[in-house]
Order: C-alpha cells, then sequence, then structure tokens
C-alpha cells in the first residue's frame, strides 16, 4: 500500500468513526430521570427493583423515552416510612423527577404519596401497596389522580386467606400484623372475612419493628388457644414472632400474606416448622403475555420469578414508562398520570410488554392512537381510584422456594369476595 492510499485509508476510517459516533450520539442525545423507591436492603426487595432496572433496559434498547435514554435512580427505603419519604424527596427535589416508581410496603407509599408526590405533583406507581386507605384516598379527592398501582387490594389476600382456613377446617385463628398501614388494613379485612365464615378470631394482636422480644405480643396471641395462627408480618419481625410461638408451644398450622414469602423467613424459621403453613398471593392470569414475562424474565435472570411482586414491578415500570411516552417531553407528573387510561385502553391496539413491544405503542401514540399494554399480569386495567383486581394463588413452601397448592381465576376471586359480603 502506497503513502497515499494509507492516508486516504486512514481519513476513511476515521470519517466512518465519526459517522458512528455523531449517530451513537444523537442515540443518546438526552437523558430523562426517573425515581424508584424500593427496599433493596432486604432479600425481597432486590429482585422487585431489579425487575424495574429490567424493563428501563428493555425500553432503552428500544429507543428510550421521547428519544431521550431513561436514567432510573433508585433508594432504599429499608422498609421504613422515614428512610422512603427522605428518598423520595431527594428523588424530586434534588433530582427532579416526575415519575416516582414504589413504594412496596403500603406504611411506606402513603407518607411517600401524601408528603411528596402529591405535593410536588408526581405520578407515584407501586408495584406491590395493597391497603384499601389508597382507594379511599383516591375517593375523597386526596391522591389527584396522580396515584396506580398494578398489585391487587389487601381485600384479595384477606378473603383468600379466609377460605384457606375454611378449606383446613380450623374454627379458631390468631392474628398477628405489623402495626403500619398496610398490617392494620389487613387486619381488619381478615377479621371481618373470617367472622363472615363463622371462624372465630381469638386475638389478634399488632406487631412493631425492631423490639428485642416478641414474646409478650405471642403469649396474648396464644391466649385462646387457636387451631391456626395468622401472618400479616414481613420477614424480619416475622421470623422474631415464629420463632416465640413456636417455641411457646404454638400450632405449626399457619396462613401467611404474601410478605413472608421470602427465602431468608423459610430458611431462619426452619422447613421442619412450615410443613402446614400456607400462603396467599395474588397472581398473574394463565395468559400469553404471562407466559411471555416468564420466558423474559429467564433469560434476563437465569431463573423463573418466583418471588413476590416481580410481575407486578415489571408491569408497573413498564405501563409508567409508556404514559410517559404518550405524554411527550418534559412533561409534568399530573400529565404523565393522564396518559395512564391511553396506554391501557380496551379498545386500543394490543402491544407486547418488551423492546418490540414499546417501539409498536412509540409509533402508535404518535399518530394519536392508543394501546392496550398486555403484560406480565395480562391485559391491567385500573379503575378510577387506580386500582386493579387480580388472580390469586395459595402457596406451600418447598425445600427449594415455593410451589402452588392452588389457582383462583379472577372470576372465582371475585365471586368468593362476592359470597363474603
Amino acid at each position: 500500500m502506497s503513502q497515499n492510499q494509507g492516508y486516504f485509508t486512514l481519513k476513511l476510517i476515521t470519517a466512518i468513526s465519526f459517522i458512528f459516533c455523531a449517530f451513537n450520539s444523537a442515540s443518546h442525545a438526552c437523558n430523562t430521570k426517573i425515581g424508584a423507591v424500593l427496599p433493596t436492603s432486604v432479600d425481597w426487595g432486590r429482585p422487585i427493583a431489579e425487575t424495574a432496572q429490567f424493563v428501563v433496559d428493555q425500553v432503552n434498547e428500544s429507543g428510550g423515552v421521547s428519544g431521550c435514554n431513561v436514567e432510573m435512580i433508585l433508594r432504599d427505603t429499608q422498609v421504613d416510612p422515614k428512610v422512603g419519604v427522605d428518598a423520595a424527596k431527594a428523588l424530586v427535589d434534588l433530582d427532579g423527577v416526575q415519575l416516582l416508581i414504589g413504594a412496596v410496603s403500603s406504611g411506606v407509599s402513603m407518607p411517600i404519596l401524601t408528603s411528596v408526590s402529591v405535593p410536588s405533583n408526581v405520578m407515584q406507581m407501586s408495584c406491590c401497596s395493597s391497603s384499601t386507605a389508597f382507594s379511599k384516598l383516591a375517593e375523597e379527592g386526596g391522591t389527584n389522580g396522580l396515584w396506580y398501582r398494578t398489585f391487587a387490594t389487601t381485600g384479595v389476600q384477606a378473603a383468600v386467606g379466609a377460605k384457606v382456613a375454611m378449606d383446613n377446617g380450623f374454627k379458631t385463628v390468631a392474628i398477628l400484623y405489623k402495626n403500619d398501614d398496610w398490617g392494620q388494613d389487613l387486619n381488619r379485612l381478615i377479621s371481618r372475612d373470617f367472622s363472615s365464615l363463622g371462624i372465630k378470631v381469638t386475638n389478634a394482636v399488632a406487631i412493631n419493628d425492631g423490639q428485642p422480644s416478641y414474646k409478650a405480643e405471642v403469649t396474648s396471641a396464644l391466649s385462646g388457644n387457636p387451631d391456626a395462627l395468622y401472618l400479616g408480618l414481613y420477614p424480619d419481625e416475622g421470623t422474631a414472632a415464629v420463632r416465640e410461638w413456636l417455641s411457646l408451644g404454638g400450632t405449626k398450622n399457619m396462613i401467611m400474606a404474601n410478605s413472608l414469602k421470602s427465602d431468608d423467613f423459610r430458611e431462619n424459621v426452619g422447613m421442619q416448622y412450615l410443613n402446614n403453613a400456607f400462603g396467599t398471593d395474588t397472581a398473574s392470569p394463565r395468559v400469553a403475555s404471562a407466559d411471555a414475562f416468564v420466558n423474559l424474565y429467564k433469560e434476563r435472570f437465569g431463573k423463573a420469578p418466583s418471588g413476590p411482586g416481580l410481575a407486578n414491578s415489571y408491569d408497573a415500570t413498564m405501563i409508567a414508562l409508556l404514559a410517559m411516552e404518550a405524554a411527550g417531553s418534559n412533561a409534568t407528573g399530573s400529565e404523565i398520570a393522564a396518559q395512564v387510561s391511553r396506554v391501557t385502553d380496551p379498545a386500543g391496539t394490543p402491544i407486547t410488554a418488551d423492546v418490540n413491544g414499546f417501539a409498536s405503542a412509540r409509533n402508535i401514540l404518535a399518530s394519536g392512537g392508543s394501546v392496550m399494554y398486555q403484560g406480565a399480569t395480562g391485559n391491567v386495567r385500573f379503575d378510577e381510584k387506580g386500582d386493579v383486581s387480580a388472580p390469586a394463588v395459595v402457596w406451600k413452601f418447598t425445600d427449594g422456594g415455593t410451589e402452588e397448592v392452588e389457582y383462583m381465576s379472577l372470576t372465582q376471586v371475585d365471586d368468593f369476595i362476592a359470597s363474603l359480603n
């Protein structure tokens, strides 16, 4: 090769590199930030956050939102209301986000909503908060239309928990519940549902965080010698309370809320004590889009999604980002929230919950159309309060995780709840 040929070849390579870099730079010429307030310091919270980030990565692969790369700024709530509020304030005041993903616990989501999201006009989309207090607040106009959640209300788990007691022939049940918005709501609802089925609640005892011992509370719950124990707790206090319960001679007949679907809880209590413990949870419908999510999750993480709230986290994040796309660049929280109905429109064009689905939605929305999101929990539909309904499952622990005992379709869940009422 001559010197001139070498020179021109170098110039050509340089030009091509410049064009490539310019194209790459243009495709990521701007960033848009969203906030996530999730409990990454607990074992069951980390996968929820990882699932949300998975969605962000897919959206960026499809071209981002309004042509901008999405950056999810994640802050740990530690399942603590004060920590959660501080984290949300930092995301809104310092990072300028108009969208918050989270939180998980209703006791954390509620103060974030009322003291950060609503006053700052920021949309909040939760994957996992189930308290009916949000529904009441929305009915009273206290959410300003900024609140949505992809997890069904506490009423579903309460009803299914009561059904588990009935199916197993338990006549008397004691309740240990977390002393926060979620736990208080769950206790109220499941006590009502037990009563509707003629099952006596011998005692319902609140559990506070961080106590050195729960012996007094457990002793109180044991006083009526109940057939079974209902647990509306999280893994840390759940582990401590159940150990006290068993050491004081309490029954192994237990019914657990989905918050205890935790490897740490199973391992720290011991499988030998959980053979007759039944858990409840909401579930994805048996539809193709739910199966597609499972396959996508396996490809990304190398295992099936088995923890609580993973499908709900996926849908919460994808729907929120679709609404951001529909609202356009520099949209406010209320403008994003107003577009949720447009991306979950039963009469809209069906789209898949993946890279190609988001790209298709972008074109449809840009032309003025609407889309029908089909995701990990099916065709998500929100009511005027930002609530969804869902099928349910009863599950048990196994040596390696959990297994399904019973599946209840959305119709079966609704019919059973109607029979209780």
